[in-house]
């Protein structure tokens, strides 16, 4: 995929930079390393685009030509955040939070260049079936989903031969020839948790990335 600038992929997550290299971008990694803490008052939904954007204004002043995409994704549900867990303990908890439970999930994301700035966000609902202890238990002893938000990772919690895209992402993966990015996203392995009962908006957002919008708006930069 030809850019007019060189992008910059400003973030330290496999899954986003396995992501954008299926759809065909090249790009540099940078990871903008801050403080993701936010204002204790801010509306829950807002906060995903608030750290995107935190992180694009680390790069704002050293770009020349390049584009940077950063962004952020956070699980939502009784209007609290749940982050990446602390600890065994905060994973399990995040997941009995969850089990048998609808939450959001809210990815921003924004292009950032010299001259401008493009911000955009999707949200997915996700439902969860009812999760027996021991499942819990064995998943965070197992999979370690210290590094997700939410505690899991939707690739590992989906049942077999699922196909978990919206129509609109699979006629999106049609459109690019890639398909096969389906069955590339999800664990090659046995399910980690059976978790997953229902996914209401984009797959790939809940595993860190809107793919489709996010190829449309870098290809319009």
């Amino acid at each position: 995929m030809n850019l007019k600038h060189p992008l910059i992929l400003g973030s330290s997550s496999p899954r986003r930079q396995f992501l954008m290299k299926e759809i065909g971008f090249q790009f540099m990694v940078a990871h903008p390393g801050i403080d993701e803490s936010f204002p204790s008052d801010m509306p829950v939904e807002k906060v995903a685009s608030f750290l995107a954007e935190k992180k694009a204004n680390v790069f704002g002043g050293r770009l020349q030509d390049e584009c940077v995409l950063t962004s952020d994704t956070i699980v939502i549900i009784d209007n609290k955040i749940l982050n990446k867990p602390q600890d065994r303990n905060d994973a399990i908890g995040m997941l009995t939070d969850l089990s048998g439970r609808t939450h959001s999930v809210i990815t921003a994301v924004c292009l950032t260049s010299k001259s401008k700035t493009d911000c955009f966000e999707d949200r997915t609902e996700v439902t969860f079936k009812t999760l027996l202890p021991a499942e819990i238990e064995f998943y965070v002893d197992h999979y370690k989903p210290f590094d997700k938000a939410g505690a899991y990772g939707a690739q590992e919690c989906l049942p077999a031969g699922v196909n978990p895209c919206s129509k609109e992402e699979f006629d999106f993966l049609k459109q690019i020839g890639k398909l096969d990015l389906i069955d590339k996203s999800i664990s090659t392995e046995k399910a980690g948790m059976v978790a997953i009962e229902e996914i209401n908006g984009s797959y790939f957002n809940v595993m860190g990335l809107p793919i489709q919008k996010v190829y449309t708006h870098l290809t319009r930069f």
